[in-house]
């Protein structure tokens, strides 16, 4: 078991040295602002008018305090268990791996597995996928924005691939619990009319 562990931790170094490498001043720009979080505030605007649209005032309420508990849960999974938990270095920190990471824009706290910011957009795109599917619009591009966002981070240096697709499982497990919360709560206050 141990061999296997170190064989999966040698392809996703290898895969993380490979995504990291392609690299350049334009990108690092790009892929910085991707990685904040200002930029993405008029998509937040925007779904959260369209979940208004979807829900009014009164059930819009329960929803962004579900989506607030949501980021809260998939945040603290990644950062509060996760990163203490396995301590893997981020791959700016790993001395075996010095001077072949870009990361043009500093490397954040010690440990990186699993990336908050995969866990936070894939439990967004989740959740906001199944409150939208009803209505047969296409907000699969939700995912493509939490792809990019996770990549983001692989880009600059501060995680592993492995770290964004635990941190991608994490949050949509995060989406899937919260809507669940949401659709019981939603039978309530149906049934209390």
């Amino acid at each position: 078991m141990d061999r296997l562990i170190e064989k999966l931790a040698e392809l996703d170094q290898q895969l993380f040295l490979f995504l990291n490498g392609i690299n350049s001043p334009i990108w690092d720009t790009i892929f910085h602002a991707i990685s904040g979080k200002l930029i993405w505030v008029p998509l937040y605007l925007f779904l959260a008018y369209k979940l208004w649209q979807l829900y009014g005032t009164r059930v819009f309420i329960y929803v962004a305090l579900l989506l607030g508990l949501m980021i809260t849960l998939s945040d603290f999974v990644a950062s509060g268990i996760f990163k203490p938990f396995f301590e893997r270095l981020r791959p700016c920190y790993e001395p075996s791996l010095e001077g072949l990471v870009h990361n043009p824009f500093g490397c954040g706290g010690r440990y990186g597995f699993v990336s908050s910011h995969a866990s936070n957009s894939f439990a967004v795109a989740g959740f906001l996928w199944l409150a939208f599917r009803k209505l047969n619009t296409k907000y699969g591009y939700l995912f493509i924005w939490a792809i990019v966002v996770a990549y983001s981070r692989v880009y600059l240096g501060v995680h592993y691939p492995a770290d964004i697709l635990v941190g991608g499982i994490i949050g949509l497990l995060s989406a899937l619990f919260v809507y669940w919360l949401l659709t019981l709560l939603l039978r309530k206050l149906v049934n209390k009319k």
